[in-house]
Order: C-alpha cells, then structure tokens, then sequence
C-alpha cells in the first residue's frame, strides 16, 4: 500500500485501514526529533527489558494468569513498535505520501538508521465525523473527528494491559501493600512480646 492509501473494514466507513507512519509515540505523538528519537526509542528497548523482567518475576511467583495475560500484552505491545524503530528504517526505502510503495532494500541502505525507524500504524476508526455547531463558543463551525488518531495493534495491546490491570487487577498492588502493612503487625507484635516477657537467668 502506498502511504495515506487505505480501505474500509468489512464496507464500513468508519473502521478503516489506512497506512501510515509515525516518528514518535503511541497513537501518532511524535517527540524532539532526530535526537528525541534516540531517546525515546532506547527508552523503549529498557522498558520493554523491566516489564519482562517484572512478567517473569509474577510468573516465578505465582501470580494468577489475568494479571500475567495483561503484562503479556504490554511487553508483547512494546516489542512490537520496537521492532519498528530498530529494523524498519534500515529494511526499506521511505514511503511517500501516494508516491510509490517503499521497496524492500539490503540491510543498512534504508531510509533511516538503527533506531531511527518510523512506527508503521494502520487503524483508524472515525466513528464521528461532523462540524461542530455554529453556536459554541470556542470550535463552533469546525470540524469534528472522533476517533482520529490511527494506531497499530501494538499499541492496542499496551492500552488493553494497561486497562486489563487497573480495571481487573487492582488487588494485586492493594494486595502487596496489606501484605506488608500484615508482616509490620506480625514484627511490632513480636518485639512487643520480647519486650514483657521476663528474662531468664
């Protein structure tokens, strides 16, 4: 597909695949440029590395499968736009706005250097699409587009974990925090104890 090209999901015209390409964050955000790229896409690579770590450490410990499902989906989600900034731009030549498709190229004569490679998305869902009314104050007249931004499964999947925890797994940090508010109770409990007891000779 070219870039900008796309078409409608199952003849519905607000789900669609479009494809395009973002420089910087989730959902099209982009962020300081050549240097904020660097930046960013190496934040990438150590969060995805200490939410593995953190995945691993529930599994080891036994936590139910919910919570490791949901922590799945972000390190999976993370990986996945990883993989985008490392390789894409070193793979292929660059997509022009309805100018040609990119081309698949030897490694290293890409469009962009290591880490330096765009995030391909390619889900957009404009389930509204209207002018606002004349009346109101500040938009009145202007267009309205709801949802506009266009993302990628990756990003789905980290926005799913996210949720899935907060929403399904709150007792998990709830859980850690009486667990050792309980052991403080348990300590205090005992000292106190050593404390009136008599001691013997």
């Amino acid at each position: 597909m070219e870039y900008g090209a796309g078409f409608d999901i199952l003849g519905f015209s607000w789900a669609r695949i479009q494809f395009v390409e973002n420089e910087g964050m989730a959902f099209g955000l982009s962020y300081g440029g050549v240097n904020g790229k660097y930046v960013l896409s190496t934040f990438r690579i150590i969060m995805a590395g200490f939410l593995g770590y953190i995945l691993y450490s529930l599994w080891k410990s036994g936590e139910k499968k919910s919570l490791l499902f949901s922590f799945s989906l972000i390190v999976a989600g993370a990986v996945g736009n990883i993989i985008d900034c490392i390789l894409y731009g070193m793979i292929f030549s660059e997509s022009h706005y309805h100018g040609g498709l990119a081309q698949l190229v030897p490694f290293g004569t890409g469009y962009a250097p290591l880490l330096q490679g765009k995030v391909v998305d390619m889900l957009y869902f404009p389930m509204v699409d209207t002018i606002l009314p004349q009346w109101l104050p500040i938009w009145g007249g202007e267009r309205f587009e709801f949802f506009r931004p266009v993302f990628n499964i990756a990003d789905s999947a980290i926005t799913t974990g996210v949720a899935s925890i907060i929403i399904f797994n709150r007792s998990f940090f709830t859980s850690d925090s009486k667990k050792n508010k309980t052991e403080e109770t348990k300590q205090d409990t005992a000292s106190t104890l050593d404390s009136t007891l008599p001691e013997q000779e």
